[in-house]
């Protein structure tokens, strides 16, 4: 009978910031590997009081009594050079086998690189060269991907182009939300992540480079992105919607009393059958209980679920009981 062997305890400097990245930080904690140290984005205003608040990934750490580093940049020859300073010299203290980042926010210069033995290995939400940079899991439903991944890279100078160590596939179901694809790929990461490092460790990573072809860049979601346009075909809305659940979700401007507009935010829509008659995009075609019918520049739109401002998420039957529409009305 063959004795199971133990996986390796390395030790595990970690840089990530938000949910996604402190699902893997909860993983190797959970593994039984050594975290002598976290890099973390500083405090952010958050909420209706916009009071600094700590990244997911430092209020976990602080749970397990791991320290912490907020630097605001990592270039020693930078604007900040006293503040990488610091990180450098904790992590130099810290003495990892590897680093292990997710989602961190900030540029790792070639020192950080170097630093440990194993390297530094980054946990990424998309099937690489396939949507690199900053937003892969929003860009890829917003572009109608059929499926998307994890891919555990080595890292190097660049954007997300060092060769690749594992990956793992998923299909994007046909109602999936960032919100609910981000959970899905977060708790792949962390599993995949464990598994990469117990194969650094033994020597079992197998790099391979990225292709050149096939490469895409995800871009940062900006806010100005929300506003829907009714001039675009309604299947590419209707992604739009599903990729910006939860931030910064899709909005649209509707008329009220007055000739005044409010922002609504709209969170679930689907798409109207071929019957509906056309209409100028933007127009109302139809109010039913269960949804409004909105004319796009290709096809249409049912729009099931809604928020006014300063309140919650509602279905369209309890939205229309607030704010009755009628057919004709056009929404900007």
């Amino acid at each position: 009978m063959t004795a199971t062997v133990a996986a390796p305890v390395l030790r595990v400097a970690y840089a990530g910031t938000p949910e996604f990245a402190a699902t893997a930080l909860a993983a190797i904690l959970a593994a039984g590997h050594v975290v002598p140290l976290v890099l973390t984005q500083p405090d952010r205003p958050a909420g209706r009081g916009m009071k600094l608040q700590a990244s997911p990934v430092k209020q976990l750490a602080q749970q397990h009594g791991v320290p912490v580093v907020q630097s605001v940049s990592l270039k020693l020859d930078g604007r900040h050079p006293a503040d990488a300073a610091a990180a450098r010299e904790a992590l130099l203290a810290a003495a990892p086998d590897v680093l292990v980042v997710a989602a961190y926010g900030l540029i790792l210069p070639e020192w950080v690189l170097t630093l440990p033995r194993l390297g530094c290995l980054n946990i990424h939400a998309s099937l690489l060269p396939r949507w690199r940079g900053a937003a892969p899991i929003h860009r890829a439903i917003e572009a109608g991907d059929p499926f998307t991944g994890i891919t555990l890279m080595q890292m190097d100078a660049g954007l997300d182009t060092g060769p690749m160590l594992l990956r793992a596939q998923t299909a994007i179901g046909v109602d999936e939300t960032t919100a609910t694809l981000h959970d899905r790929l977060a708790a792949q990461g962390a599993a995949l992540v464990l598994k990469g490092l117990t194969d650094a460790a033994l020597g079992r990573l197998n790099p391979v480079v990225q292709p050149t072809e096939g490469v895409t860049y995800a871009h940062k979601i900006e806010k100005a992105e929300a506003a829907i346009d009714w001039r675009y075909a309604a299947t590419v809305i209707e992604r739009r919607v599903r990729a910006f659940d939860p931030f910064p979700g899709a909005t649209c401007a509707m008329p009220v009393d007055g000739g005044a507009a409010e922002t609504v935010k709209v969170w679930a829509t689907r798409l109207a059958d071929a019957a509906m008659p056309a209409g100028a995009p933007g127009q109302v075609l139809a109010v039913e209980p269960d949804g409004l019918c909105v004319a796009c520049g290709e096809g249409a739109l049912w729009l099931t679920r809604l928020q006014r401002p300063g309140g919650k998420r509602v279905t369209a039957r309890e939205f229309l009981q607030v704010r009755p529409l009628a057919a004709g009305l056009v929404l900007s």
